[in-house]
This record gives C-alpha cells, structure tokens and sequence, in this order.
C-alpha cells in the first residue's frame, strides 16, 4: 500500500516505532526487523547506527537499535521478543542504506518467543491509516 510517498509492502507488518518485520521461517519462528521507508523518508539520512549484540535476549518495547541522522538522533522499540540471532552489520558502515532501500535493509533476524506477538503489529492497511494520522499532526 502507499500513502503520499511512503510505500509499505502488504507481507510486512509493522508497529507504531516506525518498524517493518518480515517472516522468514514460518515453522522456527524467524523474523526479520527494519525501519520502514515511513521512518526512513522522515529522517532524511541516516548516518550512524548502533546495532546490537547477536545473541542478546530482547523484550518487545525494549530498544533494538539506536540511529543518527544530521538532524535527530533516538532509539526504536522492538516490536517482539527473542533472541537476536543475526545482525545487518554491513550497515555499520553503510547506515544511509536503509534510506536508500528501507525493506532489503534489514537490522536484526529475531528468533521469536511468542508467534502470537505477531498478531499485536498493524497490517499494511492500519499502517496506512497510522502514517495519515502521524503526517496529519506533523
């Protein structure tokens, strides 16, 4: 679905901190967790990026990644709980990819504790409704 200039891919799902979590393993319960081209587009350019440690035990709510852009800087909730079992480090070095092509630019892959969290996130049609209220109050 697209709202303005923003795409958001109908097989993500998303939360309100500006994340997209894609399915890769079904049966083992694997995503994957991006900034959405939403989040990405509102911050111009990104230009550090503090990724996590793979391994480390995350809890949805709590920070999975820290960024910088020239004019802001913050933290984005996770939108599940797991274990971090892989992370995107060529973003490290490469951090304004994630403006360039927010949905192949993934951060962390997240082994999940509880599938059911998944059905907690917003489909491509409530992000939308989302992001119109969010550029409304801008």
């Amino acid at each position: 679905m697209k709202i303005e200039d923003f795409e958001f891919p109908n097989d993500l799902k998303y939360n309100d901190d500006y994340s997209w979590i894609r399915v890769v393993d079904e049966d083992n319960g694997i995503v994957s967790v991006g900034i959405s081209d939403f989040g990405a587009k509102l911050v111009k350019q990104f230009v550090f990026i503090d990724l996590p440690e793979k391994g480390k035990r995350i809890k949805k709510g709590d920070t999975y990644v820290s960024l910088e852009s020239i004019k802001w800087s913050g933290h984005l909730k996770s939108p599940v709980s797991g274990e971090i079992i892989d992370v995107n480090e060529e973003l490290f070095d490469e951090p304004e990819r994630i403006n360039k092509e927010p949905y192949k630019s993934w951060i962390i892959k997240v082994k999940l504790d509880d599938k059911d969290e998944l059905n907690d996130l917003m489909d491509s049609k409530q992000v939308v409704d989302w992001a119109k209220k969010k550029l409304k109050n801008q």
